[in-house]
């Protein structure tokens, strides 16, 4: 079972069947920005509500790529698992 870092901001959930590491590097945070087209962090908050599913993609494997997982397992996840990890990855760093 993997065991996450709260230090680091880990956290770990289940995607495609599988307990999987997502952490917020500034890496990950760098993708997401680029995904999502925002100039700064303090605009993800508002456009978290209106996703598309290629956004919530990029962003989960963004995630997953900051954990040390393989941003490839993000395409696998079902919507609510994604939605999930979305929401854990981000409370991990509050």
């Amino acid at each position: 079972m993997l065991t996450p870092n709260p230090a680091r901001g880990e956290v770990v959930v289940i995607l495609a069947g599988a307990p999987r590491r997502l952490c917020l590097t500034l890496g990950a945070l760098a993708r997401i920005e680029a995904a999502l087209n925002l100039s700064d962090w303090s605009q993800l908050p508002d456009r978290i509500a209106t996703l598309s599913a290629g956004e919530l993609s990029a962003i989960l494997a963004a995630l997953l790529e900051g954990g040390g997982e393989a941003p490839e397992i993000a395409a696998r996840a079902t919507v609510p698992e994604a939605a999930s990890a979305l929401a854990a990855a981000l409370a991990a760093c509050a």
